[in-house]
């Protein structure tokens, strides 16, 4: 029931006009009423009209005061003069008050408007015509109209905000927040409609997102940090379920999307550990309790504290092993119940379902901030087997394919220079973030020591090509028999040549991956 608000006998109005003109109608009712209860003219348009005097309440159409009927299917509406000179003229302007008097305006105070479900009708795939029936061309003019005379003129542009008013009427302050919120919500609008007509980066391009939450803090606890989910994304974290565990950490996002990545690259059975934003172990297996306890074991002093994502339905006995140590998060595209029950023993740690590990949930572009602007790029994702790689050496088994392979995309998400050294479908030792390649080689080496060091028939990846043949030199002494990488060093040849001499077969795909 909505509570009725009223106003004290000779109590000047809150607002004494209002025009409302919204496509999402909450808590429009007991907008209204507060309003009628205060002694507010309401001006209104459409469907919004039609709401309001279903709820009993006096309503004066735009058409009304405009003397111009609503065309064109509700294209034009409110784009009219009288409409425009009520926002538009300035309070202690004689010459706009005389005009609007000689013309037949009346002046606004309030001003409430929210725009057509262009986002929501995006996402249902509608017909190209329907979709373009969703660009609002009356909604945006009013609110850069209203926002323009945010001195005089309240401005709602979201539910959100109308209990702000039912407190008393806002501040100059408040009103030029208000009008603040409200161009940033065009500009996200048109922003949308903008990478709807035209998907790639034009001449001026903008990024729009709406606040998914303001976090704790951001990498370090002395730095603010707010999640914004993109506007027109199909999915995202932000639609991931949480069963369980603090929240969500700036850091916690990071490394999630940087497992995402990964994960989505990976054959079916697979399990990505991420700790600072790079995978420390991973592996694929016959099924998911082997590729979960392969990945562990990749590493098992890095993945301690890590986050743990994994590409099939998570069963109990998959969450008994990651239930013998320490993550920061688990998350799967399903979790049984049982799974469920034997997680909540941990209640700090954060469980998360999310469908977001196929190679369709990448996003199709990369934006990274920087000083006095940002720089975009297509996401990069590395390929599977193509038979136009060189091969130099002996012809590889399928079992050394699979390797290569998944050596070649465990190195695509490390951080450069990168090294990933595999066997039998999971790492064994990764260098990531080094200055030179091979100190990288060198860590990868040294981690496989210290944790494999009895495995055989290892492979190895490179993110870049090879500028020296010492690293060549270090896995033929560490018994690496293959490596992958892009070629297009100037040294090409003299690395080709150290690897034959040391009995080590090359593949050259000509694509790098250096990831910063």
């Amino acid at each position: 029931m909505v509570r009725a608000h009223h106003r004290f006998r000779g109590e000047e109005p809150v607002f004494k006009r209002a025009l409302i003109s919204v496509s999402d109608k909450t808590h429009l009712e007991k907008l209204g009423k507060f309003l009628s209860d205060q002694g507010c003219e309401i001006v209104s348009t459409g469907g919004s009209a039609k709401a309001l005097k279903a709820a009993g309440l006096s309503v004066v159409e735009v058409s009304e005061l405009t003397g111009f009927p609503e065309v064109m299917d509700g294209r034009v509406k409110t784009l009219h003069p009288k409409i425009h000179m009520g926002l538009l003229a300035r309070k202690d302007h004689e010459e706009d008050l005389k005009t609007l008097k000689d013309l037949g305006g009346v002046l606004f105070d309030l001003v409430v408007v929210n725009l057509y479900p262009f986002e929501e009708t995006l996402k249902k795939s509608v017909p190209l015509k329907d979709q373009v029936e969703q660009i609002d061309i009356g909604g945006p003019t009013l609110l850069r109209a209203a926002c323009k005379s945010y001195e005089r003129i309240t401005v709602l542009s979201s539910p959100a905000q109308y209990e702000l008013i039912f407190k008393g009427a806002p501040d100059e302050g408040q009103r030029r927040r208000l009008a603040a919120e409200a161009f940033s919500h065009v500009s996200a609008y048109d922003s949308l409609v903008a990478r709807f007509l035209c998907a790639e980066p034009l001449q001026e391009t903008s990024i729009s997102g709406r606040l998914v939450k303001e976090l704790r803090y951001g990498e370090n606890p002395h730095q603010s940090a707010k999640w914004y989910a993109r506007l027109g994304a199909e999915e995202g974290w932000q639609d991931a379920e949480i069963l369980q565990g603090k929240e969500l950490s700036y850091n916690n996002l990071l490394d999630l999307d940087a497992a995402q990545a990964c994960l989505s690259s990976l054959p079916a059975s697979s399990c990505v550990v991420v700790k600072h934003n790079n995978p420390c172990g991973a592996a694929q297996g016959k099924n998911l309790l082997e590729a979960v306890h392969a990945a562990l074991e990749a590493d098992p002093l890095s993945c301690f504290g890590g986050i743990v994502a994994v590409n099939e339905a998570m069963d109990e006995a998959v969450a008994l092993r990651l239930s013998e140590l320490f993550l920061e998060c688990v998350v799967a595209p399903e979790i049984s119940e049982g799974a469920r029950k034997i997680f909540a023993k941990k209640k700090n740690q954060r469980v998360l379902v999310s469908k977001g590990f196929s190679a369709e949930a990448q996003t199709s572009s990369k934006f990274i901030s920087l000083w006095g602007g940002f720089l975009v790029q297509d996401q990069d994702a590395p390929s599977e087997w193509n038979e136009k790689w060189a091969v130099i050496g002996d012809a590889p088994s399928e079992e050394t394919k699979r390797d290569l392979i998944f050596a070649w995309k465990i190195c695509a998400y490390l951080k450069s220079n990168a090294i990933a050294l595999v066997s039998g479908g999971k790492t064994l030792g990764l260098g990531m973030g080094q200055v030179s390649r091979v100190d990288a080689v060198a860590q990868a080496l040294e981690r496989k020591a210290r944790f494999h060091a009895g495995v055989v028939g290892t492979v190895a990846a490179s993110d870049a090509f090879f500028p020296f043949p010492d690293s060549i030199e270090k896995f033929a002494d560490a018994g690496v028999k293959w490596v992958i990488q892009p070629g297009g060093s100037i040294s090409d040849e003299k690395v080709i040549t150290r690897a034959r001499e040391l009995g080590i077969n090359m593949v050259l795909t000509g694509t790098r991956h250096f990831r910063h």
